[in-house]
């Protein structure tokens, strides 16, 4: 069990992404130095609204320039830090080259940081965000879980370069991350396991995230006619931000934590958002038949293969938040306050 000193300023990767942001204000908000690790520190776009939450606290914010892929790129950032936060990997599901785009920034990436963690001897946490992704592949496996819900016991051996690419990077690099973390004494490890991650995004004109395209996607026409019924665990950016926080600086915290807050689909979260905004946005209402999903799913979408809608679709997701609960307090908010929040930040910003 390791205490953080509080004085000593904290490192966090991929500082403005989605996450990474309700993270930051927290951390401001507490008092804390940031050490933001971000790819150009010159990007005003990108860094405006943490400039903007640190003027509104008690914290302050440093920036590194730093890049994923770089051998020793975060060695000034998490110089005099005990605490790192590696957020930063890719989300995204339309890539042409899935090893290149997604499996191995997100397998060197988490090596370049965890093994800096190791020459950084001031190193006494890692939290990694890591994701659902790594616990199950497919809908499908639920029926061979031992009680019919997935946990952090559970790990993703389904996922492969060509079924589910994008769960397939997660799983590596967590378990990358167990590997070095494993070989080593000096600094343990806390994983958060977020599911679908959903909620106001601070910055949602250059936040790139799958999230925000699954927004947009249930807003702008292109699932007016149904949603795929597909079944997975939603939460809220804000509580995902809190349990990294709590993980943090919780010193009996340990070992992998699921951040889910509903056992929920694409097609409730549709009908939510439907009911509130259905009489000004092409919401759909109702659920698309599998068997036109199987018909036209992979000539409209590539991710949306005959094999992955045939294990996921119309199958639903079950998981246990127990642990996140008790362990770190995470108290979940309801999922209409997140989806109604984060769609109403795309229309304030004229993206849908």
């Amino acid at each position: 069990m390791k205490t953080i000193d509080r004085s000593k300023p904290v490192m966090l990767t991929g500082a403005t992404g989605y996450v990474a942001g309700w993270l930051v204000k927290k951390l401001l908000e507490a008092g804390l130095t940031v050490h933001a690790a971000v790819r150009d520190p010159d990007n005003t776009d990108k860094i405006a609204h943490l400039e903007e939450l640190a003027t509104h606290s008690s914290g302050n914010i440093n920036y590194f320039k730093s890049d994923l892929l770089q051998e020793g790129s975060y060695a000034r950032a998490m110089s005099g830090c005990e605490l790192v936060f590696h957020t930063a990997s890719p989300f995204i599901s339309h890539v042409k080259n899935p090893k290149k785009e997604l499996v191995e920034p997100a397998k060197l990436g988490t090596q370049n940081v965890l093994e800096q963690a190791n020459e950084t001897k001031s190193v006494k946490r890692v939290v990694l965000t890591s994701s659902c992704a790594a616990i199950y592949g497919d809908n499908s496996e639920l029926e061979e879980t031992p009680d019919g819900v997935f946990s952090e016991q559970n790990w993703n051996t389904t996922s492969s370069l060509e079924h589910q690419p994008y769960s397939y990077s997660k799983t590596i690099a967590e378990r990358k991350a167990w590997e070095i973390c494993q070989n080593q004494e000096r600094w343990d490890l806390g994983v958060i396991n977020p599911c679908m991650v959903m909620g106001p995004a601070l910055n949602p004109r250059t936040t790139s995230s799958e999230s925000i395209n699954i927004l947009k996607g249930l807003g702008d026409g292109t699932l007016k006619f149904g949603a795929p019924d597909i079944g997975f665990g939603v939460v809220d950016v804000r509580d995902v931000a809190e349990a990294h926080y709590q993980a943090a600086f919780t010193p009996e915290a340990q070992g992998r934590y699921i951040t889910c807050g509903h056992n929920s689909s694409l097609l409730e979260m549709a009908q939510i958002l439907h009911a509130r905004y259905g009489e000004h946005y092409p919401i759909p209402k109702k659920a698309l038949p599998k068997w036109l999903l199987m018909l036209i799913g992979p000539m409209v979408n590539k991710t949306m293969t005959r094999k992955y809608i045939h294990k996921n679709v119309n199958l639903p997701f079950k998981t246990n938040n127990s642990k996140s609960r008790e362990e770190l307090g995470v108290t979940y908010r309801p999922l209409e306050e997140t989806m109604e929040e984060a769609f109403q930040v795309l229309i304030d910003n004229n993206i849908i």
